[in-house]
């Protein structure tokens, strides 16, 4: 990744990838400005969601949990919670880098759903 004029990262992967345009079923905002965009991701029990990305570093709080298994753009699994055990807990916040080309599998009984805060500008 480079810098463009603005100070800003560039990001690798085209705009067709953005969670709101690949992945619109699973993907809601809830706000968004100059500075974040807050996004509610809700994925019910066996479905999976098209592959996309996230472009900014973010806050993710589950409010409600599921195993899952999150695979990289081609396919690969990256994480399966069922055999990891790293299942988030409901009501958990975490943090993350900006995501690369990923889908969602919710292998659980139950809906996954978390709201996302990325951070668009670093200030």
């Amino acid at each position: 990744m480079g810098s463009t004029d603005k100070g800003e990262q560039q990001w690798e992967w085209p705009e067709e990838l953005d969670a709101l345009r690949a992945a619109p079923e699973h993907h809601q905002v809830l706000l968004e400005n100059a500075t974040v965009r807050v996004l509610e991701t809700l994925i019910p029990a066996g479905e999976t969601t098209a592959v996309h990305t996230h472009r900014w570093p973010n806050v993710q709080h589950v409010l409600s949990s599921s195993d899952f298994v999150r695979r990289g753009g081609e396919g690969d699994v990256l994480l399966d919670t069922r055999v990891a055990g790293d299942r988030p807990a409901t009501s958990a916040t975490l943090w993350s880098a900006p995501l690369p080309p990923h889908s969602i599998e919710n292998v659980g009984d139950t809906e996954l759903r978390v709201i996302m805060v990325e951070l668009k500008s670093p200030r």
